[in-house]
């Protein structure tokens, strides 16, 4: 087995993995890579990019189906699902070509291969390029995978994950989705708009339970008008499977019938059997590799990025903690923070949160209140028929301070930008108040949802009470 040394070794290319090489190779180091499937992990490959090729393609059908309100007369029943299919296809090889091309011209050595460490400086490579390298540095980016439940495992043609479910080319006339959480509601929404009848099968009191109350609701009321059928606190026991499609029995002696399933109910870490025991890497009880505020494990030198290090599974938050990673080994100052860190869901309304919510602000001792906004008040949002949702701003009452952000409507996901850069610039909601956003534009719902927050609001009627909740 060849024997090779680098500066560097990252172990996943992942968002978590290929940034933390991309930053070392920028300081000068030698630098591995080590992927065993994809470049790019499971955002570029089976999560993030195809799942939003394939939203965008419902929602611009959806958009079409609102066509004539804008004195425009075409026909949707000719929608093509393979085309689509192959559009999210065809998405993911151009930005995988693209990543392959900017690692090579940084110079990073990519092996092919599942990646195990044997000591606190040493990975042995199996696959296709078969190596033992020895690295100064180590960054540990191996990611999570979908969760598999023994009661009910993936069969990959009735009863699917995310990754299965993203490899259709032809869509089911009937859908159940088991969890409410995030992925589960972007499918939901996703499939609503093309037809799909969705039920949505949740065990704890609402959909989207790590969210703002104010948020979930608001979900709920529209995936209810979209005809998606929202059945929460329920505790699914088996699925079974038949010719025609699946049943699945809940606690209570019902029954749900579709043509396929999604199970959505987390994800699994991918810790195991990685040589993580054998460098003396400290693994928590629930999977999870403890990491201090470098992204440095508790064996010096040995860093962990991404789903396995953090409780944001977000790629941009793994891509972050890769650049911290990477110049912390390389030897420059570099410090992960999580007092903002954006969250987007892409359902339809979009949804974007930062920070904290008014119920979580309270907890931690803040004199906290809101200042809410709705989309039907805009003239934007009217002239281009997207009058769904609202924003509001939690802030300290005392300072002024934004604590929080929550957006539900269109472009909410580029909405929650600006309340990322203002929380982690630790703004005032007279900043914003302060700040002239253009008009008419939908980024106007944050200067006035400021303004209400302050109690001087200009496009709607000034409260008689404080908009703080008991």
């Amino acid at each position: 087995m060849d024997q090779k040394k680098f500066d560097v070794v990252v172990l996943g290319g992942g968002p978590g993995g290929y940034p933390a090489a991309i930053r070392a190779a920028q300081h000068g180091k030698s630098v591995a890579l080590i992927e065993e499937k994809d470049l790019g992990g499971t955002c570029l490959n089976r999560g993030c990019i195809p799942s939003k090729a394939l939203i965008a393609g419902s929602e611009f059908l959806a958009r079409l189906n609102h066509a004539a309100q804008f004195g425009v007369q075409i026909s949707t029943k000719d929608f093509d699902y393979e085309k689509l299919a192959h559009h999210k296809d065809g998405v993911v090889e151009k930005m995988k070509t693209g990543l392959e091309g900017l690692i090579a011209t940084n110079k990073i050595t990519v092996f092919r291969g599942r990646g195990q460490l044997v000591s606190p400086q040493e990975i042995k490579v199996i696959g296709q390029d078969s190596a033992l390298i020895r690295a100064d540095k180590i960054i540990v980016a191996t990611g999570s995978e979908p969760r598999n439940i023994s009661a009910f495992p993936f069969d990959y043609e009735r009863i699917h994950d995310s990754t299965s479910l993203l490899a259709l080319k032809t869509l089911p006339k009937s859908i159940i989705i088991i969890g409410g959480g995030v992925i589960g509601c972007e499918f939901a929404s996703l499939y609503a708009n093309l037809g799909v009848q969705v039920t949505i099968l949740e065990l704890l009191p609402r959909i989207l339970s790590t969210e703002a109350e104010e948020v979930s609701q608001a979900l709920t009321r529209s995936f209810i008008k979209k005809g998606i059928r929202v059945e929460v606190g329920v505790k699914v026991q088996k699925i079974t499977r038949h010719d025609q499609g699946i049943v699945v029995d809940v606690e209570g002696n019902k029954q749900f019938e579709a043509e396929c399933c999604l199970v959505a109910v987390g994800r699994s870490l991918n810790t195991s059997n990685i040589g993580l025991e054998k460098a003396g890497v400290l693994v928590l009880d629930n999977g999870m590799v403890s990491v201090n505020d470098y992204m440095e494990t508790s064996v010096k030198g040995i860093y962990a990025v991404g789903d396995i290090a953090s409780k944001w599974w977000l790629a941009h938050v793994a891509t972050h903690q890769g650049l911290i990673a990477a110049d912390h080994a390389c030897g420059k100052t570099a410090k992960m923070h999580y007092n903002a860190i954006p969250s987007v869901i892409f359902t339809h309304p979009e949804i974007g949160s930062v920070g904290l919510s008014l119920e979580e602000a309270k907890k931690r001792g803040f004199k906290a209140k809101i200042g809410a906004f709705p989309f039907q008040a805009l003239g934007k949002s009217q002239a281009i028929l997207e009058p769904e949702g609202f924003a509001q701003i939690v802030i300290d009452e005392t300072t002024g301070q934004v604590l929080g952000a929550q957006v539900v409507g269109y472009e909410a996901s580029t909405l929650i930008s600006e309340m990322t850069l203002a929380i982690t610039n630790e703004l005032t909601v007279e900043c914003l108040s302060n700040t002239i956003h253009a008009h008419p534009t939908i980024g106007e719902v944050w200067g006035e949802a400021a303004m209400m927050a302050e109690g001087f609001p200009l496009s709607l009627p000034r409260p008689r009470t404080s908009q703080s909740k008991k």
